[in-house]
């Protein structure tokens, strides 16, 4: 059996997160568990489903609160559960940010999803070997 990646989305923007899941579900051996507009809902669904997601993908401007209440809230993952930023601003003082909450790689949305795509079939290939 192939495990899948169980990924959980946290994107506000309705079209980035339709297109990112189809793409994801698609090319790589992931499935998406969960999506969240906001930081509440965000940290509210980590906190109940603490065990059971691989990989989340997390934006940072949302419709409430932010992405990196959110990288927050992640700190106390296991570590075999990864954390990636997929946003429109992968500045570097942005990407040192995201390093200070443990995130273990960022992606700019408008030229890095090939990366994106890459981070998440390495990771699938690591959960297979696990397995």
């Amino acid at each position: 059996m192939d495990p899948r990646l169980q990924t959980y989305v946290v994107e506000d923007n309705l079209t980035i997160r339709e297109n990112l899941i189809g793409t994801l579900e698609e090319l790589t051996c992931a499935t998406v568990v969960g999506f969240a507009e906001t930081e509440s809902g965000a940290r509210e669904w980590l906190r109940d489903h603490a065990g059971e997601w691989d990989l989340a993908i997390v934006d940072l401007f949302l419709k409430q609160g932010s992405g990196l209440g959110v990288l927050q809230a992640c700190q106390a993952r296991s570590p075999s559960q990864k954390v990636v930023v997929l946003s429109n601003y992968a500045t570097p003082d942005i990407r040192r940010r995201c390093a200070e909450f443990g995130v273990d790689a960022v992606f700019d949305k408008s030229n890095e999803i090939d990366a994106l795509v890459d981070f998440c079939l390495v990771q699938a290939n690591a959960l297979r070997a696990a397995g």
